[in-house]
């Protein structure tokens, strides 16, 4: 199993959130997040000088089996790229264990429901 977190653009949270679905990623919890970012720049917006080396952000955090990270790695590549500076990032994790705590069941079977693949 695999934590998978990608920080992306807020603007194009639809489109990755639609592509996971597409690609049979169900399961994930997002976030508002704010970071530093390398690139420093002021911008002036009506005559006001605004500091935008904070970035707004998304945080996804998806755990899947190893045979599904491929898919949704490319899934929030290919949604979230815009090709400039910004994309944000994906970092692949090693998950241990996962428990269902309704259940008690452990490990893979944990994340998905057994009776629907039938």
């Amino acid at each position: 199993m695999k934590k998978i977190e990608a920080i992306i653009r807020k603007t194009k949270f639809e489109d990755v959130k639609q592509a996971l679905l597409d690609a049979d990623i169900e399961w994930f919890s997002y976030y508002d997040v704010r970071g530093e970012g390398k690139t420093r720049q002021a911008r002036i917006y009506r005559g006001v000088m605004y500091d935008t080396s904070c970035i707004e952000r998304m945080l996804l955090s998806i755990v899947v089996r190893d045979v599904n990270v491929e898919r949704t790695v490319n899934a929030v590549m290919n949604a979230a790229r815009t090709g400039e500076i910004g994309d944000g990032r994906i970092f692949i994790i090693p998950v241990d264990d996962s428990i269902r705590i309704r259940t008690g069941e452990r490990g893979d079977i944990a994340l998905y429901n057994a009776e629907q693949e039938k």
